[in-house]
């Protein structure tokens, strides 16, 4: 007797619009660049959870299988990766410090209202240094970059192995 999963059928992998590194190698090496730059004097755990909120709220799937893969092989829980969808509702898995992030990380990545709230940059700023609030601030707009990179081409998720592009 099978199982369910043995027997059901999955959906066809659709192959990426586009290779756009190949295409445009120079924008791709000055991404590379600009995220190793962004990154730097940021906590590692941080830096995957700003990455892995950005992807949700783009919907990037790529970028979401390589920043969970990452942060589940740099010993990031798995529960609180599954939890940071609805991080505001399950605060009591993340530090202050982390919320202040995740709560930026949202208002700088959705910015329908033309702004970023003075209460939720007051909160970050209460939390990280001015050099590290200015680092913060570049590693989301990086990866929302990503992001749109990611979505527009429909890179394809599930292929990729944890730190093969680190």
């Amino acid at each position: 007797m099978s199982t369910a999963q043995e027997t059901a059928a999955y959906a066809t992998e659709e192959a990426p619009r586009l290779g756009w590194a190949e295409h445009a190698p120079d924008v791709y090496k000055a991404m590379i660049r600009l995220d190793s730059v962004a990154k730097r004097g940021l906590d590692p755990t941080l830096y995957e959870l700003v990455k892995i909120r950005a992807s949700q709220l783009n919907r990037c799937a790529f970028c979401l299988d390589m920043h969970t893969k990452d942060a589940l092989a740099a010993g990031e829980s798995v529960e609180r990766v599954v939890q940071l969808s609805a991080w505001q509702e399950s605060r009591h898995f993340y530090t202050e410090k982390e919320l202040a992030a995740l709560e930026l990380t949202e208002a700088v990545t959705v910015l329908t209202e033309g702004f970023v709230p003075d209460e939720v940059y007051a909160r970050a700023a209460g939390h990280f240094e001015e050099t590290e609030l200015a680092q913060l601030v570049a590693a989301i707009t990086v990866i929302n970059a990503w992001n749109r990179f990611g979505v527009t081409f429909r890179m394809t998720p599930g292929h990729y192995q944890p730190g093969q592009h680190k």
